[in-house]
């Protein structure tokens, strides 16, 4: 093997031992079974079990063994180097993508910028700065149409193994990206101070979020709102800016925190069962129609958010169950017989056919 690719491979082992972290010894053999694979496609029907590789560390020169002999052939050092380099070039791209999948794996539940960098079937493939990130169809917000180099937010919402190995997926459909925008558009949620305790959300239409304030004097509704709405309206912007978010202070009191969930519906009557984790809602006739919302979609995040069942109820629908009579019991003894006491002339009637009775049967007597 000649000095200058000698010294091409002892740079190349060393620079990945030392800057990428990869262990010198599990390149070496790497490389030594690549030069074995090299050499029995050039010498077809050899046993590889029965030949070995001596590869030099620091010189990088290579020999074939058979049985304690050197069988290599004339010119293979060439071959050899060639294959040592590719297989060098393997290991770093591996350990970069490696040193990449870690780095982002710590990262996961943040927020990151992203540009549409193209499609790949159904999915669309993100990129993420060092890395791409894959958006399937199950995370992409529904009424939302990509194109390419569009730039936009993505959630990093897991590392899971594909059809080319780790992936990183990306979300703009995830709930927690509105709890991560909250928190990049809302000091009081950065530093702490507020804190996102429960979201809802049916990407593309409409989300609920519920915030408490762990600090005296401060509005946790207020501060996400911010004044004039311009916080809030930062984050529907991100989010394409047609999703709407109801913003909802939480309360450790169930029936209070239900009747919150449902705003903006008023003047609610809670009636909750704990134990099947259900609840009743008596609205007045004009909050009906808020409170269940298009298509019953404001009463669905509301238990989505609360984990409660919600049944809401009209006052007078709830007016007439209570005048209804309580069903009757079931037993075993007859029901009284009904007596309607007779009227006067009725009672004459009978008086007269029964004394004509009477005289007949005398008759026939």
């Amino acid at each position: 093997m000649p000095a200058v690719q000698r010294s091409e491979f002892t740079l190349a082992l060393n620079q990945v031992a030392a800057e990428r972290g990869i262990d010198a010894k599990v390149v070496l053999e790497t490389v030594r079974q690549a030069i074995l694979a090299a050499y029995r496609k050039d010498h077809l029907g050899i046993e590889v079990t029965e030949y070995e590789v001596e590869l030099n560390s620091q010189n990088g020169e290579a020999k074939i063994l058979h049985q304690g002999q050197d069988v290599t052939p004339p010119g293979f050092g060439r071959i050899a180097a060639q294959t040592a380099k590719q297989v060098i070039l393997q290991k770093i791209r591996e350990a970069e993508k490696s040193a990449i999948i870690g780095d982002f794996s710590g990262r996961l539940g943040t927020i990151v910028n992203g540009m549409v960098l193209r499609f790949d079937g159904p999915n669309i493939i993100v990129d993420i700065g060092r890395a791409e990130g894959v958006m399937p169809p199950q995370e992409q917000i529904p009424t939302e149409h990509y194109r390419l180099n569009q730039r936009l937010a993505v959630y990093l919402s897991e590392i899971k193994e594909g059809s080319r190995g780790d992936e990183i997926i990306v979300s703009r459909a995830h709930k927690n990206l509105v709890a991560a925008l909250l928190k990049r558009e809302v000091p009081e949620v950065s530093q702490g101070s507020v804190v996102v305790k429960e979201i809802a959300r049916e990407p593309g239409n409409r989300s609920k979020v519920a915030v408490f304030s762990k600090q005296s004097g401060v509005d946790p509704v207020g501060s996400c709102v911010g004044q004039k709405g311009v916080r809030i309206q930062a984050v529907i912007n991100e989010l394409g800016g047609v999703e709407k978010i109801d913003v909802i202070q939480w309360s450790d009191d169930i029936a209070r925190l239900i009747a919150q969930a449902l705003s903006p519906a008023k003047e609610l009557n809670v009636i909750v069962n704990e134990d099947k984790k259900e609840a009743v809602v008596t609205a007045p006739d004009d909050q009906l129609s808020l409170a269940i919302g298009r298509e019953g979609q404001n009463v669905r995040l509301a238990s989505k958010l609360t984990g409660y069942k919600i049944e809401i109820r009209g006052k007078d629908e709830q007016t007439e169950i209570a005048k209804k009579p309580k069903t009757a019991e079931k037993t075993d003894e007859k029901p009284a017989k009904k007596i309607v006491p007779a009227s006067p002339k009725l009672s004459e009637a009978r008086k007269k056919a029964k004394a004509k009775k009477k005289e007949k049967k005398k008759d026939e007597a």
